[in-house]
């Protein structure tokens, strides 16, 4: 096999001539690489490192390593479906110490591995969220289906951030009066009730609660009470009187 030298003094050359096609710059420009998962491994065993990278390279996962976790904290890059794989002695802090901190933001699923796991770390490690605590000599296929989950996982995580993110982006364009309608509409109150607590006429309240559900998106109330479920926003507690001042916090509750 040639190797093949390329310089920069191919850009000033002509532009390349393409059979039966006018020539366009979009022909040289470079395709994005396609996103795949990712698997964000740290761990200081280089042994460790190249048998699970090898491992899921080979089944078209892409594997980024770390040696401790303050590189993996100093990283950013969060584009596709992910999890960690992270052993849990690690050289400057514990592998439990990290998914500690990592709680505290978003973060993929993690999976630990170790040469050796007392019940205590293993209980304190799963109800934190771990999906799995493997002991080293790693079994690999144990190792696919416990990533295999953590992907699912973190997909479903994602599925539900984007959602609420658009939900949050209709909501913000309701005007103050049509948030102030929206918790007693899904709280079940009827139009001449919610207009009785806003002080406003009972077609007013009709055309602002028609137009809290078109630019909510919804289809139908139940739609719109699940909205307003994700979005969590208080609703209006059945029972209370209805001559209470609308602006009291105490007139609705979280579900």
């Amino acid at each position: 096999m040639l190797a093949v030298e390329r310089t920069t003094d191919s850009v000033t050359t002509a532009p390349r001539v393409y059979r039966n096609r006018p020539y366009s710059p979009a022909f040289d420009t470079p395709r994005p690489e396609p996103l795949c998962d990712v698997i964000y491994l740290i761990d200081e065993d280089p042994r460790i490192r190249e048998e699970i990278s090898a491992c899921f390279t080979a089944r078209g996962v892409k594997v980024i390593s770390f040696l401790s976790a303050t590189d993996y904290l100093g990283f950013c890059g969060r584009e596709t479906a992910a999890c960690l794989v992270l052993n849990t002695h690690l050289p400057d802090i514990s592998g439990l110490e990290l998914q500690q901190r990592l709680a505290e933001k978003e973060n993929p699923p993690a999976i630990f591995i170790s040469s050796e796991f007392d019940i205590a770390s293993t209980v304190r490690a799963m109800k934190a969220g771990a999906v799995e605590v493997l002991i080293k000599p790693i079994d690999l296929t144990a190792l696919i289906a416990a990533v295999q989950e953590a992907f699912s996982q973190d997909r479903r995580q994602r599925r539900k951030k984007a959602e609420v993110a658009q939900l949050e982006e209709r909501f913000s364009h309701l005007t103050p009066r049509e948030r102030e309608v929206l918790p007693l509409v899904v709280g079940g109150l009827l139009n001449k009730q919610a207009a009785s607590v806003l002080g406003i006429s009972e077609v007013t309240l009709q055309i602002h609660r028609s137009q809290v559900i078109r630019k909510m998106g919804a289809e139908s109330l139940a739609d719109l009470v699940r909205m307003a479920m994700k979005l969590r926003i208080p609703y209006w507690r059945e029972g209370h009187s209805r001559q209470i001042e609308p602006s009291r916090p105490a007139l609705f509750v979280f579900r």
